[in-house]
């Protein structure tokens, strides 16, 4: 027989293999479209396609408007399209608190932590319900100003109008990408490639990252088409990318990783070897270094593999700093009873977006702490909605050291649950943005946590006095370097007097959309002059920011890198250059819908100024 057959009965074993990978991939509703594959596919049995918006938001991280209004909130997603076709800025949309690096270069800023996969690059997300449950074949995202911002599309198997709560809860990426950058801010219709699952589901989440554009991204609504029948795929292949396979084994391997993270936490036994390798030969605090750059699942793998490395990867000097918000969606009570023993020296900890929909239990995040909390030195929770009382009483009995603590949108904890914070004084920053803390436990904090730096209280409602807040942190926060009191509702020229006096060491405030904020009544003057070392001071939508209040920033505070006066009527181009002329470190200067500032006077600004972001918005 010629040599040339026993190849051809390779290549043709090979090539069965592949179509039957595939077709056992399609048959689990894992096969992902974007994939280089030609094939004539249809559905069987034939289905109708339902075509329908966003029922209702469930839930989300941040939003730019306020709780109280509907204007800039992530509310506009449900429903049918406000604004698209149209482009511009417009108050009907959804729109997110951040966009661009800008917060990443400000006095408030925080680290990175370490050992992030560089897969997960969500900065902000919604979750939205539709009315039927559907297998997906499409979603559309209506995009009406600066595009481009979103990264993942997930569908959950919940669903959240059934009476009875499922066993178990699953997330599956429908589409991930890494920040891309659009060019121009106009209004297009977002459908990308999606892959097919094995449930129905009528919980779409979206996720975003904005660091890569130049203004706030705005979203009107959200289509979901879908079958109610699970599809049958029926495949004429005619040609395979070989690359494929390398990718879905990759993929493979991380699905395994956190599927089976639980079980691989807690692995004991290990196949005997008669020798490590070099490894013996390499000092112990060397091999720690090489693997302090592995995520968490590949640590899990590595352990399984000797002794030797199964040692260095339960090693708690490991997982001094933690993030688990990478693995959000299979994070549980199991997976943090199989941490407890290694996260004994844990310092750095975040489980923001984890927990949700019974994911984690009261009970399990204090029995967690309880073994892990007595070093931690920062804690960050965001979005964790199954924080209540309890377990705020937990992290201040077994976090004695706890200087950092994030309870960003955990709009679930109770108002009375937030006097427990004040046990703790050594707080350095404390982030309450869309919580529900009151008046009295604010007061509390502040006079017991004098060494707090950073503070935000970003839209916080329920706060009835901030004139007498404010009073308490110029009496008791001599330390403070960066406020956030956006949307603060019933501030007045009193708090920030006694701000400016009390807390002279601000370099950042936030003073966004305070509509009882007079530029009349010499509050914004009192401010430059007090507050020489200002980095970052944002005036959004204060209509009454003049040209006084721009030269006396101009000659006070030198040191200012980023201003926000969006929406003022009363400052003219020559205020404006004159504030660019002093201050040599400004990066950032929105001047979006003020009326004396056109387009002509920004490009001649832009021309003198070439290292300065100046932005103006518009609508169409």
């Amino acid at each position: 027989m010629s040599p040339v057959f026993p190849m051809l009965t390779v290549l043709s074993m090979f090539y069965y293999m592949c179509l039957r990978r595939r077709a056992r991939t399609a048959t689990r509703g894992e096969m992902n479209s974007r994939r280089a594959i030609e094939s004539n596919t249809r559905a069987l049995p034939i289905n109708v396609e339902i075509v329908q918006y966003a029922k209702e938001v469930l839930d989300f991280s941040s939003h730019y408007g306020s709780e109280n209004s509907m204007s800039y909130t992530m509310w506009n997603l449900a429903g049918i399209p406000n604004v698209y076709p149209s482009s511009g800025d417009f108050t009907q949309t959804a729109v997110f608190r951040t966009y661009g690096t800008w917060w990443d270069r400000c006095p408030s800023a925080r680290l990175p932590f370490r050992r992030t996969p560089s897969t997960f690059c969500s900065q902000d997300y919604v979750e939205l319900a539709f009315e039927e449950p559907v297998y997906p074949t499409a979603v559309h995202i209506l995009e009406t100003y600066h595009p481009g911002a979103v990264v993942r599309i997930l569908a959950c198997s919940a669903n959240p109008y059934s009476q009875n709560p499922p066993a178990e809860v699953r997330w599956e990426i429908l589409w991930s990408e890494a920040p891309t950058k659009v060019n121009g801010p106009q209004a297009r219709q977002f459908t990308p490639c999606i892959k097919q699952i094995n449930f129905p589901t009528n919980l779409i989440r979206l996720e975003v990252n904005s660091s890569l554009l130049d203004y706030y991204t705005e979203l009107d609504a959200v289509v979901l088409h879908g079958v109610k029948e699970r599809p049958v795929l029926s495949l004429k292949t005619s040609m395979i990318d070989m690359n494929d396979i390398d990718e879905e084994e990759d993929e493979e391997k991380f699905a395994c990783g956190m599927d089976t993270l639980n079980k691989q936490f807690s692995i004991v036994t290990l196949r005997e070897w008669p020798t490590n390798g070099y490894f013996d030969k390499l000092p112990y605090e060397l091999i720690q270094l090489i693997l302090s750059h592995l995520t968490v699942p590949d640590l899990c793998r590595l352990a399984q593999t000797c002794k030797l490395l199964y040692q260095h990867c339960c090693d708690p000097l490991q997982y001094i700093h933690l993030s688990l918000q990478p693995y959000w969606a299979r994070i549980n009570d199991t997976s943090l009873e199989y941490l407890q023993s290694r996260c004994t020296l844990i310092q750095w900890l975040n489980l923001s977006w984890t927990g949700n929909r019974g994911a984690i239990s009261v009970s399990g995040f204090s029995r967690f702490l309880k073994v892990c909390g007595s070093e931690l030195v920062r804690l960050e929770l965001s979005c964790g909605h199954f924080l209540n009382e309890t377990c705020l009483e937990v992290i201040t009995e077994m976090c004695p050291n706890l200087q950092e603590l994030n309870l960003s949108s955990c709009d679930k904890i109770p108002p009375q649950a937030f006097n427990h914070i004040a046990k703790v004084g050594s707080l350095k920053r404390l982030i309450l943005y869309r919580t529900k803390v009151e008046q009295t436990a604010l007061l509390s904090i502040l006079n017991f946590c004098s060494e707090l730096q950073h503070l935000s209280l970003g839209s916080c409602v329920m706060i009835e006095d901030y004139d007498l807040i404010a009073s308490m942190m110029g009496a008791k926060c001599k330390k403070l370097r960066s406020l956030d009191l956006w949307r603060c509702k019933n501030i007045t020229e009193n708090g920030i007097a006694e701000l400016a006096s009390g807390c002279q060491l601000l370099e950042e405030l936030d003073l966004g959309w305070c509509p009882t904020l007079q530029s009349s009544t010499g509050c914004f003057t009192n401010l430059a002059r007090r507050l020489p070392n200002l980095q970052k001071l944002f005036l959004t939508a204060n209509r009454s920011v003049c040209d006084t209040d721009i030269e006396e920033l101009a000659a006070n505070c030198t040191r200012l890198r980023q201003l926000d006066i969006l929406g003022t009527r009363m400052v003219s181009p020559a205020s404006l250059r004159k504030l660019l002329e002093s201050c040599k470190d400004l990066s950032l200067l929105d001047v979006s819908f003020c009326s004396q500032i056109d387009n002509r006077v920004v490009l001649e600004l832009n021309a003198s100024f070439p290292n300065v972001f100046i932005k103006k918005s518009f609508t169409q």
